[in-house]
């Protein structure tokens, strides 16, 4: 099991906080699993509080916040952990899924539709997110997972429009 170094440095301990999802990329096994499906949790109960109105620009801001939000503290935990893309920081998974929720229904079947095409291109990588990898510390950490929640949400909302003609 990995661990946060110790650390005199706040900005180093809040970067490990951020980065690992308050330590959700140090459960096993697949810590970018469960930070995907607790992204999904998350979303689910803020959207039950918001105006139908305020769903996609909310959903939008917040996957752009998080994806800038977690470029820097990625960068810090790589280097501080000696990893080029450490398996414990799952920021950029929380980001990804953000994505791939944008302008998804609230309902249990699109939820999971999100999630599973998410991890799946997550997974799978398809051309060009393995590139994405090779782009400069928490940029390359981070830009694979945005990819993968671009290739997410395209697929869903192409299956949404085409559903619902």
């Amino acid at each position: 099991m990995t661990v946060a170094p110790d650390s005199t440095k706040s900005q180093s301990r809040f970067s490990w906080l951020v980065a690992t999802f308050f330590g959700v990329g140090f459960l096993r096994p697949g810590p970018g699993t469960y930070a995907s499906a607790i992204t999904v949790l998350c979303w689910w109960a803020v959207g039950r509080t918001l105006a139908p109105a305020w769903l996609l620009p909310v959903a939008i801001m917040a996957a752009v916040a998080i994806t800038l939000a977690g470029i820097p503290p990625s960068t810090v935990v790589a280097r501080e952990s000696g990893r080029e893309d450490p398996g414990f920081v799952v920021i950029d998974e929380v980001a990804g899924q953000m994505i791939a929720l944008i302008g998804t229904p609230l309902t249990w079947k699109y939820l999971l539709a999100s999630f599973i095409l998410f991890r799946g291109f997550d997974i799978v990588k398809p051309f060009p997110l393995r590139r994405l990898e090779s782009l400069p510390e928490g940029t390359g950490i981070m830009m694979d997972d945005v990819g993968a929640g671009l290739y997410a949400v395209l697929l869903l909302q192409l299956w949404l429009h085409l559903m619902f003609r």
